[in-house]
This record gives C-alpha cells, sequence and structure tokens, in this order.
C-alpha cells in the first residue's frame, strides 16, 4: 500500500474566504504556495509515494485555484527529492491531448521519471463549457448524469485517453476520430529536412506526426482515474490498466467496485484500485472537530 497526498489549492481560510473574492488575492496566493511547500518537503523526507493536484478554473471564489496542475507539479518537485507527482485531474474532454501528452512527458523529463498522470471528465460547467467550446463543444457532466451531454464528454475523454497514449509510446502518431484528427487530411508538408532525417511524409503530404518528447517511465508515467464511482468508469479503468481512485462511498458499494475492477482486469483484488480520505491532524479530538468544521464541512457545504 502506497500513501499519497491530494490537494484542492484553497486560497485563505474561512473568514477570508467569506469576505469575498479570495480567489483574487495575490498575497493569499502566495500564502498556498509556502504552506503546501513546506508540507511536501515534509512528505517527501517522510517517505510518501506522492502529491496531486486538481484541475479547476475561475475559482474567484479561492476554493480550488489550480488552473495548471502540472506547473504545480514542476514547482513542487524541484523543492523535493524523491516523491512523486501527478494530477488529479488534468479534465480530458477540455484539453488538447496533444498538448496534454507533451507537458507530462517534459514533466517526467525534467523530474527524473517522477510524473504520475491522472485524467479526469469534469463535471464543473462554469469553466468546461468554456474551455471546451472551440474543442468539440462538449459540457461538464456530473456523476450521476446519463444523458447525452455524459454520453459526448465520456466518448471525448475516450478519445483524448487514446492519443495520449500513442502519443507517449508510438514513434509516430497518426489518428482519425470523431474529435481530432492528427494530422488534419491533405496537409502540405515538402520540407526537405523532414524528408532527410525525420519521417511521416508521402508524396508531400503530412501522413503522421511524432509527439516529442517522450516519457523518461517507460512505456508512460502511472496513470489514474478520479474520482471513480460508477460501474462504467470501474470497467473502464480496469481494462486500461488504470488506478481509479474511489471517493468515500457506502461501504457496500465501494466493496462491490473493488470486485468488479479485479473481476475485468484480472488482477488480484485491491491491485489497480485507492480511496481517498479526508485527515485532520491536532492534538485532540475536539480540535480536530472544529477544524473540520472550518475546513472539509465548510467547504464541501458552499461548493459541492
Amino acid at each position: 500500500m502506497k500513501a499519497s497526498l491530494f490537494y484542492l489549492p484553497t486560497l485563505g481560510n474561512r473568514a477570508q474566504i467569506e469576505s469575498g473574492m479570495a480567489g483574487m488575492r495575490g498575497d493569499l496566493y502566495q500564502q498556498m504556495l509556502r504552506e503546501i511547500s513546506e508540507q511536501v518537503r515534509l512528505a517527501d523526507d517522510l517517505g510518501y509515494d506522492s502529491v496531486s493536484f486538481t484541475e479547476h478554473h475561475f475559482h474567484i471564489e479561492g476554493f480550488e485555484v489550480s488552473n495548471n496542475p502540472v506547473l504545480l507539479d514542476l514547482y513542487f518537485a524541484m523543492q523535493t527529492k524523491r516523491i512523486r507527482v501527478g494530477q488529479l485531474g488534468i479534465v480530458l474532454p477540455a484539453s488538447n491531448p496533444i498538448r496534454v501528452a507533451e507537458d507530462i512527458a517534459m514533466l517526467d523529463q525534467m523530474t527524473g521519471g517522477r510524473a504520475c498522470a491522472g485524467f479526469a471528465r469534469g463535471y464543473q460547467r462554469r469553466w468546461v463549457d468554456v474551455l471546451g467550446q472551440q474543442t468539440h463543444g462538449i459540457h461538464g457532466a456530473l456523476p450521476h448524469q446519463h444523458d447525452e451531454i455524459d454520453a459526448a464528454n465520456r466518448a471525448a475523454f475516450e478519445e483524448c485517453f487514446r492519443i495520449i497514449k500513442k502519443a507517449w509510446t508510438e514513434p509516430m502518431l497518426a489518428y482519425q476520430g470523431k474529435y481530432w484528427k492528427i494530422p488534419v487530411a491533405g496537409t502540405p508538408w515538402t520540407l526537405d529536412t523532414t524528408a532527410k532525417w525525420g519521417a511521416g511524409v508521402e508524396d508531400g503530404v503530412l501522413k503522421a506526426v511524432g509527439v516529442v518528447p517522450k516519457p523518461l517511465q517507460k512505456p508512460h508515467p502511472p496513470i489514474f482515474q478520479p474520482f471513480a464511482s460508477s460501474e462504467n468508469s470501474i470497467r473502464w479503468c480496469a481494462r486500461e490498466s488504470v488506478t481509479a481512485i474511489l471517493p468515500a462511498m457506502h461501504r457496500a458499494h465501494e466493496e462491490r467496485l473493488f470486485d468488479l475492477y479485479a473481476e475485468v482486469s484480472g488482477r488480484p483484488r485491491g491491485q489497480g484500485m485507492g480511496i481517498l480520505r479526508d485527515v485532520i491532524i491536532a492534538d485532540n479530538d475536539a480540535e480536530a472537530v472544529a477544524m473540520w468544521e472550518d475546513s472539509g464541512v465548510f467547504s464541501g457545504r458552499a461548493w459541492f
């Protein structure tokens, strides 16, 4: 079993958030960076396996100011020696899969093979709808939704995932999907340099592209999906050898998902599965409960 840290990078305490627009305050952002830096360095010394961050945008309220988890990964990796860094996770339906593949591969190279990859589908429509509009017009989908929005979101997610894995593992990439055409049909490319020292061109037309750099880890960094709670998501994770991170849920349902992953993947029960748990560290129970009321309970009621 491995223990990891997961952050929703929040700006300010309860009083500062309730004063309004905490996400705009640069002083609170600097405070967040200092505090997480101290914790991540300690986790590195204590032997924690990894640290990961969400991806969210437009959080003017201050709850999750984590618009680029890969940059946060690199920032904290440069202060540590061995702890792995990842995302839980990059929202693929609102992302360019080539850029995601490149960014994580660069992170893996720059950290000496310490990168993890986490991919999510996205549920906050305030930002998913904005960032996804030019790519394929998808929307954020809530976990309980099973409609056209959910179906389109899942289809876009799975296509992006396939492209990213191919970009990491194949020398040259050619993919013709519903949302992405790589390369675009009929793209002319007559550069002699490519003909001499590259690949992917036939009769002056681009037929494939090579995504570089490749990850340092082979075949690619370990992949996670947060926060899987449906049987469909667990089946997909099991088929793709993706580690599913389960949120807190009813014990009977959790046990069923553990069984399902093992059944579909053929791996021993528990492998490929992780669980999310909130932890409060205090001198006594009363202090812990008070801290929890002003942190987890407050943010849960206010945001979720």
